[in-house]
């Protein structure tokens, strides 16, 4: 049993920490590692591959659990429905990222004419006309809702 990974040299080559690989256990997002006589964890080398992996889609926005469910299709691609695999689940994550972006945009041109504005007093600027914080759309939107 000397082919494979401990603990502490699959986490240093993926780059992640000891208790991340206890995590990822848990969650199913790793196999259950073989063990030594002595009851050491040890992983198959292809381990390092599934922690970058995940480590590469989490830092694209994808939560655990989309993680988990798009490793569980690749698992059982002859079994996979369409919308189960990469393709959708990234062109989802692409339009909630645009969505995202142009929240931003609004907010960062919103921000840069309060500056402009010379706004110092979210108060003062409240009762005037001429400040571009959106407090007449956010009144107009939740006065809508009662």
């Amino acid at each position: 049993m000397s082919e494979g990974l401990r603990t502490g040299e699959l986490a240093a080559a993926a780059g992640v920490n000891v208790q991340t690989l206890r995590y990822y256990e848990r969650r199913g997002l790793l196999d259950e590692p073989d063990r030594t006589l002595g009851g050491h964890r040890v992983y198959a080398p292809e381990t390092v591959t599934v922690l970058r992996v995940i480590k590469a889609a989490q830092r694209l926005g994808f939560t655990l659990d989309d993680v988990a469910d798009l490793v569980e299709a690749g698992r059982h691609h002859h079994r996979r429905r369409a919308g189960d695999g990469l393709q959708a689940r990234a062109a989802a994550k692409l339009a909630e990222v645009e969505a995202k972006l142009a929240d931003l945009a609004i907010i960062r041109d919103t921000l840069r004419a309060a500056l402009d504005a010379g706004c110092d007093d979210l108060m003062t600027c409240a009762e005037t006309d001429c400040c571009p914080l959106p407090f007449v759309e956010l009144g107009s939107v939740s006065g809508s809702r009662s």
